[in-house]
């Protein structure tokens, strides 16, 4: 594996050297959400430049599929000397993409995961194309890219329409660069990919694991303020069934909440499933994401091109690795495991507003007879807790046959990393409804025992939520919430950065 030295001038964001080899998830994010500049390396486009020798050679001697023929049905219609031209149609007519336009950071996730795909060398584009990539994302050039137009077998009406657009022939979104000159062997080599649905999968990926983090917190909030018994949580408890996430999640709750975990200890003999069962709950999340992130390595670096270009063994090889099977049933999973996590916080959140649990006014409410305090919480959370609920149904139950027959299975990977997309102000607003219930509970009893990171938590909570406390509004608590998520996910660590 390549390494490289990833360095930046002063007041400059980390460059990010693309080099086909060792592309991460928090390099993607880098560079699609704080415009990180990338660098192509001299090995990558090398690799690139070679598979497309190769593949013009290849091509010159032997039919191919989509560089001598039609693509799909169309493969038995034999390519006339015009390649060129034929490339141009063939990104022409598959730029069809219907629905809204993507959003600048998925776009840019989509263009940076393709061009370090051909930096893998095989998928036959002229190095050409690379340089033109490289260009737009160093200038924050952004195509227009449209949501509809894939079934996981290749996101071939997104990018078709970043090739027109690469090419001149389509206007960009925002920003611009020359137009790049295409060959007669770009077109399909360009559109064979998933970049798309891989760039989607990360950015979610991401979000969905500083949620994850966050949940931790709050549920350890929760359990201050429900004197929860720490003992399930237990190192002999974990050590008893040893799954890898639940004793991490465990050894991270003993942690927060700073204190000897002994047994006997707590308000109640037993605690509900929603305090018990968080480390089986959310270490099945963890290993899930963790499982997603290691499916995603491969895909960012993967050379899936059909045909694929091979220098090694100078020959093209018809395939079908544009079939994301594995990543569609890695977001599924992984969306399937987070659910759980929203139930339980909307249970501790049912918990937090009965006085039978906490010993406080019900719905912690204060002021006259009847008010409210925090109910309504429990619908807004209800309603998160069902949208993820339909967001975790599985995509890759999906079918379809297309292409007179000839293209017979799909895998859905698109609409599992759209769903992963769903999933994740869903899962955000079920947990920032819990925080402002578990925050304002701590505040209204007299000294809540806590220490180390849950005291700078619940201080940051303190700080971050409006005090008040008679019958109001509570969007406002519920956006800043949300934004406290994001300084949780911090943990573990030595302290959580300032809010502001």
């Amino acid at each position: 594996m390549e390494q490289h030295d990833r360095m930046s001038g002063p007041d400059q964001p980390h460059g990010v050297v693309v080099s086909g080899m060792d592309l991460s998830c928090a390099d993607v994010v880098a560079v699609a959400r704080h415009s990180h500049p990338v660098e192509l390396s001299k090995d990558g486009r090398h690799r690139a430049a070679q598979a497309h020798v190769l593949a013009e050679r290849i091509v010159a001697q032997r039919p191919v599929y989509g560089q001598t023929t039609g693509v799909g049905a169309n493969r038995v219609e034999v390519v006339g000397a015009d390649r060129q031209g034929h490339a141009l149609r063939l990104l022409r007519s598959h730029a069809s993409g219907a629905g809204p336009l993507e959003p600048p950071d998925r776009v840019r996730a989509a263009m940076v995961v393709r061009l370090n795909q051909m930096a893998a060398g095989g998928s036959g584009v002229a190095p050409e194309l690379l340089d033109g990539l490289e260009a737009a994302l160093l200038a924050g050039a952004v195509p227009g890219i449209h949501r509809l137009g894939s079934i996981g077998t290749g996101d071939l009406c997104a990018l078709a329409e970043l090739g027109l657009t690469l090419c001149g022939e389509l206007p960009w979104r925002s920003g611009s660069t020359p137009p790049v000159q295409l060959t007669g062997t770009d077109a399909l080599a360009l559109i064979s990919s998933n970049a798309a649905t891989i760039g989607e999968a990360v950015l979610a990926y991401h979000d969905l694991n500083v949620l994850l983090a966050a949940s931790e917190v709050v549920a350890g909030l929760s359990f201050l303020a429900l004197g929860g018994a720490a003992e399930a949580y237990g190192a002999p408890v974990q050590s008893a069934r040893a799954h890898p996430g639940q004793v991490l999640v465990a050894h991270r709750l003993r942690a927060l909440l700073g204190s000897q975990v002994t047994s006997g200890t707590g308000r109640r003999l037993q605690d509900p499933f929603s305090l018990r069962a968080v480390p089986q709950v959310h270490g099945t999340a963890v290993d899930a994401l963790a499982h997603l992130e290691s499916v995603l390595a491969v895909e960012i670096n993967a050379r899936a091109e059909n045909p694929l270009f091979d220098v090694g063994t100078a020959q093209a090889w018809h395939n079908a690795n544009f079939h994301t099977t594995y990543l569609a049933h890695a977001l599924d999973g992984a969306r399937s495991a987070l659910y759980p996590i929203a139930e339980l916080s909307a249970a501790r959140l049912g918990d937090l507003v009965d006085p039978d649990f906490t010993h406080l006014p019900a719905f912690l409410a204060d002021g006259p007879p009847g008010s409210s305090g925090v109910m309504i919480l429990e619908y807004v959370a209800h309603d998160g807790v069902a949208s993820l609920r339909h967001a975790s149904l599985p995509a890759a139950l999906g079918g379809a046959v297309v292409s007179r027959g000839l293209e017979d299975h799909a895998s859905f990977s698109s609409h599992a990393a759209r769903l992963a997309t769903t999933a994740v102000p869903a899962l955000r607003v079920v947990l920032a409804a819990e925080l402002v219930a578990a925050v304002r509970a701590l505040g209204m009893q007299d000294d809540p025992d806590a220490g180390g990171p849950l005291r700078t938590a619940y201080d940051l909570g303190r700080a971050g939520l409006d005090a008040e406390q008679a019958d109001r509004p509570l969007s406002d608590d519920l956006e800043a919430a949300g934004r406290l998520l994001d300084a949780y996910a911090a943990y573990p660590g030595a302290a959580f950065p300032a809010f502001g």
